[in-house]
């Protein structure tokens, strides 16, 4: 899907979607995955399907910003800490994020999982995958597949009701 106004994609009916996936991936199994999300759409996401799928306990944030490749042109721009409230070692592990692009962002994800233990597996779920891969990063679920041009940024927002849209940007030096 060529993508020109955000409006065209409904964050809320993808969310549906990836429910859908995510819940039939879980039920595939390890019956034992934990859901983490990414900082901060991925968490918000993995806090709502926590939640919409009746799963026990917390989902966990994981902050992408200590591992980036990019860390001393961009500093700390993000300001969650990862917070696991399970032990990472042997554990099963669903990563959930908004979008996924280049894959950097998550090679430096998972760089900081590791940094808690040893998971048994780590497996993706998003809800966008944008194409334009720089490492070979590929999702488990997506809900859909969007193009945009390189100079823009898909960003997944929430309201204060925790309503979910995205907002196209010019991206961002």
């Amino acid at each position: 899907m060529s993508l020109d106004h955000p409006s065209a994609l409904d964050a809320e009916a993808l969310y549906s979607e990836l429910l859908a996936r995510v819940g039939a991936l879980l039920k595939a199994g390890p019956a034992s995955t934990r859901l983490v999300g990414v900082t901060s759409g991925g968490a918000w996401l993995a806090e709502r399907l926590q939640r919409d799928l009746n799963l026990e306990g917390d989902a966990g944030v994981i902050s992408y910003g200590l591992h980036r490749d990019d860390f001393a042109r961009r500093g700390l721009a993000v300001s969650t800490q990862t917070l696991l409230p399970f032990d990472v070692q042997g554990a099963h592990v669903l990563l959930i994020d908004d979008v996924l692009y280049t894959g950097r962002t998550l090679r430096a994800v998972v760089n900081e999982l590791f940094d808690y233990g040893r998971p048994a597996s780590v497996r993706l779920a998003v809800l966008v995958d944008r194409g334009g891969r720089e490492l070979p990063i590929q999702a488990d679920v997506a809900a859909t597949a969007v193009t945009l041009p390189q100079g823009q940024s898909l960003e997944l927002v929430r309201d204060d009701q925790e309503r979910l849209q995205f907002v196209i940007e010019p991206k961002k030096a």
